[in-house]
Formats: C-alpha cells, structure tokens, sequence
C-alpha cells in the first residue's frame, strides 16, 4: 500500500501551506526548506499553481496519487459542482471523519487507529483508511481502545470539533450527520485550480 512518508513541516513549507492545518509549521520559518529556502521564490506558471493547490490538498488529506486522481473521476460523475464533490468524498473518508471527531491530533494519527481496527462503524470493525461514511452513520472507538493515550491526548487538546460530526465522550461515539459546506472547509484552496489541472 503506498503512503506518504517524510516530514510534514518540510511539505508544508515547500508548498506555503500548513498541511496539518494548524498553521505550526510556518509560524518559526515561513519560507521554503533547504539552502536556499530564504531566497525569493520563482513566481509559478498557471500549471505551477495547479499543481501546488493538488499538492497540498493531497498531503493535506494524506492520500496517494492514485488514490486521489479516482476520488476526482468519482467527483466528476456526480450532480452538482465537481470541486464541492471532491472536497465532499475526501471529508466522508473514515480516516479524515475520525480526525474530525478529536480521536487523533493528525490524520496521520486517525489513519493508524483505523488501520489497527480500534474503530467501529454502526458496531462493525472497519480498518480501511479510505471507507467512505454516509451521513448518519455511528463511528465510535472499540471497547478495548478507550483508554488509549494517544486518544486521551488528542481530546485533551481539544483542537475544534466540526459541526457536520457529533461526539460523546463518555460513551465514545459520534456520528457524521450530514456532508459539509464549502464555508466550513479550509479557505485556502482552491479547489477550481486541481479541476483545471486535471482537465488540461
């Protein structure tokens, strides 16, 4: 299965952009890696920024090339606009909805639980990453797992919680209600330029 390894605040500062969206990683340095990280950055061509917006949704979502051009061809034959469809089957993947819930502090981190089956979906262990949950569905962790420290923690620091999820954590349940609006997800993509980039 392929996955993206490296850094992630190396990603992030190549592309201008926080991929764990918390904004840490170019808070101290907010320019490019490497020797010549400093210096002024080259303005990019139209496919450039196609390119970069692709790019940083795609670590953003911690998903493979692959894995990312077949969410866009299914985005593409749905109804409605394709770019809020594409934002819509990448948000309803049980990896990200798990990160939404607080469960983890990364999507890193929510990938793992889901692979190592702590997680249940309306009672059934499911560990495949990129499952795609329905509005309605119960996703809740699994009675051996409650007492995970990386779980504590993450709901300890308590980042934000989504309004499109629900979570109780006495019983550790919760539930994606319905699929988000494009004004409740990050403003800084554009998702108009990964369309175009892909219908060159």
């Amino acid at each position: 299965m392929a996955r993206i390894k490296g850094p992630v605040w190396k990603k992030s500062r190549r592309l201008s952009f926080s991929v764990l969206e918390t904004g840490e990683e170019l808070r101290r340095r907010d320019y490019a890696p490497g020797q010549h990280g400093k210096a002024r950055r080259a303005k990019l061509s139209n496919y450039g920024l196609q390119l970069r917006e692709k790019q940083r949704v795609r670590f953003m979502y911690g998903v493979s090339e692959k894995q990312f051009y077949n969410t866009y061809l299914r985005a593409t034959k749905m109804d409605g606009v394709t770019g809020h469809n594409f934002f819509n089957l990448l948000e309803s993947r049980l990896d990200n909805v798990v990160y939404r819930m607080n469960l983890a502090r990364t999507r890193r981190g929510a990938r793992q639980l889901v692979n190592h089956g702590h997680i249940l979906v309306d009672g059934k262990k499911v560990d495949i990453p990129s499952y795609r949950v329905t509005p309605g569905q119960t996703i809740e962790l699994r009675e051996k797992s409650r007492n995970l420290e990386s779980v504590k923690d993450a709901l300890a620091a308590n980042v934000g919680r989504v309004d499109y999820v629900t979570f109780d954590e006495n019983t550790m349940k919760g539930t994606f209600t319905r699929l988000p609006e494009r004004s409740e997800l990050n403003q800084e993509i554009n998702e108009a330029l990964i369309v175009e980039f892909y219908n060159r």
